[in-house]
């Protein structure tokens, strides 16, 4: 839970009181273009993480990947694009 910070215009507010407080001041005297950038970033805020949608057999296989790439097994790029070099035709 937030602390409680000092006193504001005489009542105990935590400072996520306090944040908002502030930010709604600057929101009263924003123009459109703030607004708007704003709106934008708080409805990314409450969008689902694509990972906590993918399935669980999906996010092992990428889990395995980044460790195999991490302890050295990777293909260089090269090779792979000469294995399905018959994809481009």
């Amino acid at each position: 839970m937030p602390k409680p910070v000092n006193l504001y215009k005489g009542e105990m507010m935590t400072s996520t009181e306090l944040l908002r407080k502030q930010v709604q001041k600057y929101v009263s005297v924003a123009d459109d273009k703030s607004l708007r950038i704003v709106q934008a970033i708080l409805e990314i805020e409450q969008e689902e993480d694509w990972w906590d949608t993918m399935p669980d057999n999906v996010k092992r296989s990428v889990e395995i990947a980044i460790k195999e790439s991490d302890e050295g097994q990777t293909i260089p790029h090269e090779e792979v694009m000469k294995m399905y070099q018959w994809l481009k035709k």
